[in-house]
């Protein structure tokens, strides 16, 4: 079942912050751990935007990060993880060097930049201080849809968004997911109102309408961005979390797991012009008893919480002027 406030700060120890500019249609989100956390990637998209990647893998000396961003703006928007990075190191956080701390902020981005908004920023994007607000703002409790790094969020026939789930498996351990919406492709069933994550919904999270009997003739029609004239425009960023102890080595199989979740709320998915991506966190608070038993049933929650929070987000996308596809609930609430 979700945890409390089915979202990632489920899993004990995270927090998470958003900053949005509503004129701009994008901003920032940020995933904060209490303490470092164990951290790995998986990128299966053809297009992503990131920084400070490289060392999340296995063999790679650094195994802990101080927090993760999301943002939007394309590779305007990697300034938001120098804003956090910033924010930290005045806060005290870091990898220590010597007598120096180093925050480790690994950052990935979404391509927002046609979306209606007002992106006349001039010599500066205003990325690096919604990075800092986002950080200033962080919280167990924070709102879905248009916000933070979901703010100006589309896919190919709706408004995307900001998107979060968790589950709390029988042995306690508890499973969280959070992502930015901007899909190439669809996550609805066709053009109907129900969601490709219909089977994978708890407690009418994102409507209850389950899928549709019979599918439509349409329902498996590549239909995308592209449509539009839109190339490039797209990307799904994401983080799974869990509090139980895990090596970097199981923090990246827990990535590429929940990778799935994308496939099953989102068609297409993985493609050339997506830069999907999911980070993986463990705070590290559960030992489990039966590691490889235990990580069958962790990364098949991540991928479910994954394909709901996609669900999620678009579901409670809210309009704004110039938006060039309409919400969910514009449509079908």
């Amino acid at each position: 079942m979700p945890g409390p406030r089915n979202l990632i700060t489920d899993v004990p120890g995270l927090k998470v912050g958003n900053a949005s500019d509503h004129a701009l249609k994008s901003g920032a989100t940020v995933l904060l751990p209490d303490d470092p956390a164990v951290a790995s990637v998986a990128i299966h998209g053809g297009a992503p935007g990131t920084r400070e990647i490289a060392l999340l893998e296995p063999e790679q000396t650094v195994d802990k990060v101080d927090a993760v961003v999301l943002a939007g703006g394309s590779s305007f928007g990697l300034d938001a993880g120098a804003g956090v990075q910033g924010r930290l190191a005045e806060l005290g956080y870091g990898f220590a060097v010597g007598p120096v701390r180093v925050p480790i902020v690994p950052t990935a981005i979404l391509f927002d930049l046609i979306n209606g908004g007002d992106k006349s920023w001039g010599e500066a994007a205003p990325y690096r201080d919604l990075g800092r607000a986002a950080l200033d703002a962080v919280s167990e409790d924070f709102a879905l849809g248009s916000v933070g790094a979901g703010a100006g969020a589309t896919t190919a026939n709706l408004k995307g968004g900001l998107g979060s789930a968790s589950i709390v498996l029988e042995n306690g351990v508890t499973v969280g997911a959070l992502v930015a919406v901007n899909a190439l492709g669809r996550g609805t069933v066709g053009d109907t109102r129900h969601f490709w994550a219909a089977p994978f919904e708890q407690s009418n999270e994102f409507g209850g309408y389950g899928l549709p009997s019979p599918l439509p003739l349409d329902a498996t029609h590549v239909r995308t961005k592209l449509d539009a004239l839109k190339a490039g425009a797209n990307t799904t960023i994401a983080a799974v979390a869990t509090d139980a102890v895990l090596t970097k080595a199981e923090a990246k199989r827990l990535a590429v797991m929940a990778h799935d979740g994308l496939a099953r709320a989102l068609w297409p998915a993985h493609t050339p012009l997506d830069g999907d991506l999911v980070f993986a966190l463990s705070t590290g608070q559960k030992k489990l008893d039966r590691a490889l038993e235990d990580m069958v049933q962790i990364g098949a929650a991540a991928a479910s919480c994954l394909a709901r929070a996609v669900a999620r987000g678009i579901y409670h996308a809210t309009a704004a002027e110039g938006d060039p596809v309409p919400t969910w609930r514009g449509r079908f609430g």
